[in-house]
């Protein structure tokens, strides 16, 4: 196979080793996978790979690079070719991962508690208490369990002779496991003959063990615990990541500020009040966790966090206190330890490393420099690894004198040219540098490796950084199974005892996000509709010049000023001007992200909320959603001189975008309280912009043709033009257009629909216990439904008053709306989305 090839196809780089190819020939377990790769074509491969990229911008797969210059979130880049070990291989690596994270659960245990390995010289003193990662507050603080360190993920690297050696280990809060499900989950999509064939050993049994040992290991043997994941929130690098695991294992994704320490127990704010949370899976720095006794500056912890795992209460993965695993000057003691503990070396070595806090050993760094890595011994903002062959000389020197002045802070490790594996480039297969991170879980007795891991390649050819945040690409890793495994599904199965969660427990923040997008949503259609009317009129004005055409467009144009609140705009001082030339306004509260009230500012606020509650959403509605997202951000650049007409069209597509995630809300979404609130969100918004229309286009008096024109776009505006036509086969009337919008209830867009549909789901929200008296919002309601059913069109329809406002009974009634509404909205949000806060440091 190879020697059929030659070597034009391929080129492996001289002096590594090479996943793939031997020099020669393919390695026996990659031929089958090339000879279906070469049936296949790269041609078609980089087809695939276009569409790999596509399902992972549709299904919202992001890294953020801080400083990215293509945007923040940037979409996760996935190689359609993954990376291939055999099982045999696989077994022995398996096996060395495992031991390893048995002996760092030994170390974190000993450094919590007596700290033998100090007394006994086993580990300097300095080493440890100078490492950011070890926190005093966690001395003696450790769970019930048998394991300790819970998660754990190592880097692991060949070096030229193919040895595999670990690079780093990460047991503060590991991060990838998701992505590599996630790159499973398309790859077996975009070339699923292939994955079958080769018999991939599955990941599902790595997250069906994760799923139950944390279960397992909730206080007091819990039938049904409640897990959470604790995120620092979207702006996290990984934080598709969270909201993804969170989706995927049941768990509710919360922040710092949705959970509460009291009676030293930790209680999640939840809609149906505090629930008290047994397990936490954190994704936050554990410096950040407790503000009280740890960092003192943190938003994004819990206040109490460390005397709730303190007394037991609570079980934290990983505990507090595991970064100080992290040390990488760990490496140059471990085979001691090991001795130590197994009696015996460790399967899968550390790669070369110094302490620089030795005599000795630092003496061999500062001669070494050029040949070496410098890494401080802690990861910190601001810190990063030293390559000493790209020092001049003045900058050896300044680390020279940098390591002298504070030697237990540094440590050389060998630079090790890390195995090339092939990655598709530009139509061809290419050698990049590799570096595999596995995932293990710890159980009642052992760990469960993940059969493969996130594999992740250098970007360019020759690099040597293969980091996330130096643009890597990412790769499937397949283990390759002697025979075909049985098919299990990747998602969790259904408990047996038929129990569910009770919807009670829904965050008050994800409430609250729900409510928000909701509004948003309603917001961005109602501004969107309107500037369509406007744009149509501006289109009319242009061709036919009349005093009506032009009072009708500022009558407009002064109400899209009051809808979206861009004051001082058509209204306010300079409005006499810039309703003789709309064009720039319009221009900027249709595409000025910064201005308040715009269209563009709306839509980027309804996905920041959306974005917040990423683990609500299915695949299909978040397609949605990123298509508004994406295709909204390019029409900017497409809008020459701020010309308007060429918006129009753009503003059909996103109404029938908005229509689209509307649609799948109402037909898709299970009606539990997150979509309770969400239409309690919009039926609030949709009554407060109606009656913020009316108020500003029908209580004024108008010249017949003005009214008529009015009326049309008005009825335009709000979807209820062809209703009238059908409804009333007659000419434009006050009484009969206010009837329609104000008080028939088979009328999805009138203001009695809002209100009927508001009192209906507000009856269905979680309640303390059972009250007889009415709440703040259901008063509001039922005082304003009332006052709509005793209303008098006719009487609501003559002209009482002087010409500036000729309609003050109707001028009345929509302001009381517009209080009562923010009434409601301000009562669902102190009884559903304020609870008690805890402590917080002064």
């Amino acid at each position: 196979m190879g020697q059929a090839l030659g070597t034009d196809w391929y080129t492996s780089e001289p002096g590594v080793y090479d996943e793939m190819w031997n020099g020669e020939a393919v390695h026996p377990h990659w031929s089958y996978f090339i000879q279906s790769l070469q049936h296949l074509g790269f041609s078609e491969l980089e087809q695939r790979r276009q569409e790999a990229h596509r399902l992972l911008r549709e299904n919202g797969v992001t890294y953020n690079v801080y400083g990215d210059p293509q945007g923040f979130n940037r979409v996760w880049d996935l190689d359609p070719v993954p990376t291939l070990i055999d099982s045999k291989e696989w077994a022995s690596i398996e096996a060395g991962l495992a031991e390893r994270a048995e002996l760092l659960n030994l170390i974190l245990m000993d450094l919590y508690g007596p700290r033998e390995l100090i007394k006994q010289g086993l580990l300097p003193l300095e080493l440890i208490y100078n490492h950011a990662g070890f926190l005093r507050p966690c001395d003696q603080v450790q769970a019930a369990i048998s394991h300790q360190l819970i998660l754990y993920a190592a880097d692991m690297a060949r070096s030229p002779d193919g040895k595999m050696w670990i690079l780093s280990d990460r047991t503060q809060a590991p991060s990838g496991a998701g992505y590599a499900l996630e790159n499973r989950t398309v790859i077996s999509r975009i070339v699923p003959s292939l994955f079958r064939d080769c018999q991939v050993h599955r990941l599902s049994l790595f997250f069906h063990s994760l799923r139950k040992s944390l279960a397992a290991m909730a206080p007091g043997n819990k039938e049904n615990p409640r897990i959470v994941v604790l995120t620092p929130g979207p702006f996290n690098e990984t934080y598709f990541e969270h909201a993804y695991l969170s989706a995927y294992l049941g768990y509710n994704l919360v922040h710092g500020d949705n959970l509460v320490v009291q009676d030293g127990k930790v209680w999640m704010k939840a809609i149906g009040g505090l629930q008290a949370v047994d397990v936490i899976l954190r994704r936050v720095d554990d410096h950040f966790c407790d503000p009280l006794e740890l960092r003192a500056d943190s938003c994004l912890g819990i206040p109490g966090l460390l005397e709730a795992a303190r007394r037991g209460n609570v079980v934290i993965a990983n505990p507090l206190g595991s970064s100080v695993l992290e040390n990488p000057a760990l490496m140059a003691f471990l085979p001691a330890i090991a001795k130590h503990f197994f009696g015996r070396e460790l399967k899968l070595p550390s790669v070369a490393t110094w302490w620089c806090g030795q005599a000795r050993e630092r003496k061999y760094v500062l001669d070494n420099l050029d040949k070496l890595l410098i890494k401080p011994i802690s990861r910190q903002a601001g810190t990063q690894t030293i390559f000493g062959f790209e020092l001049s000389k003045n900058e050896k020197e300044a680390w020279r004198a940098r390591i002298n002045a504070k030697p237990h802070l540094y440590v050389g490790q060998e630079f090790m040219r890390s195995s090339t594996t092939p990655s598709l480039i530009e139509g061809r297969l290419e050698p990049r540098n590799a570096v595999l991170r596995s995932f293990l879980v710890a159980r009642e007795e052992d760990y469960v490796v993940m059969p493969g891991g996130l594999t992740r390649t250098a970007s360019r050819p020759g690099d040597y950084r293969v980091s996330n945040q130096a643009g890597c690409l990412s790769k499937d890793t397949w283990v390759l199974a002697s025979e075909p495994e049985k098919q299990i599904s990747l998602w969790p199965q259904v408990s047996d005892t038929g129990k569910t969660l009770d919807s009670s427990d829904l965050p008050s923040h994800a409430a609250d996000n729900l409510f928000w997008v909701g509004r948003y949503v309603e917001r961005a259609e109602a501004t969107a509709r309107l500037l369509r009317t406007i744009l149509h009129r501006c289109a009319e004005n242009d061709e036919f010049d009349t005093p009506a055409n032009r009072e009708c467009l500022h009558i407009f144009l002064r109400a899209l000023t009051s809808l979206t609140t861009t004051y001082p705009g058509f209204i306010g001082k300079g409005a006499e001007a810039r309703l003789a030339n709309p064009q720039p306004q319009l221009y900027d509260i249709t595409l000025n992200q910064d201005l308040s009230g715009s269209l563009a500012n709306t839509l980027h606020r309804f996905q920041q909320s959306a974005y917040a509650v990423r683990d609500r959403w299915s695949t299909d509605t978040w397609r949605v959603i990123d298509n508004i997202d994406t295709d909204w951000g390019h029409m900017l650049p497409q809008v020459q001189n701020g010309y308007l007409g060429q918006v129009q069209d753009r503003l059909d597509e996103l109404l029938n975008q908005l229509a689209a995630f509307s649609g799948l809300v109402m037909e898709s979404m299970t009606r539990d309280y997150g979509w309770y609130f969400m239409d309690i969100g919009r039926r609030i918004e949709r009554a407060i912009l109606l009656a913020n229309l009316l108020g500003t286009t029908c209580v004024h008096a108008l010249e017949q043709e003005v009214e008529s024109l009015m009326y049309e776009d008005l009825l335009l505006t709000l979807e209820n033009l062809i209703s009238y036509r059908r409804r009333y086969r007659s000419s434009l009337q006050r009484p009969s257009v206010l009837k329609l919008l104000l008080l028939k209830e088979d009328n999805p867009r009138s203001l009695v629909y809002q209100l009927l549909s508001l009192q209906k789901h507000v009856s269905q929200l979680p309640r303390e216990q059972a009250e007889s008296h009415l709440s703040a919002e259901e008063r509001y309601l039922l005082e304003m439904t009332t006052q709509l059913r005793l209303l008098d069109i006719e009487a609501l329809s003559q002209q009482t008053g002087e010409e500036g406002m000729a309609y003050p009974a109707l001028d009345h009634l929509l302001r009381s709306v517009s209080k009562s509404m923010s009434g409601v909205s301000s009562a669902i949000t102190d009884n559903f989305f304020s609870h008690g806060e805890g402590p917080q440091p002064l």
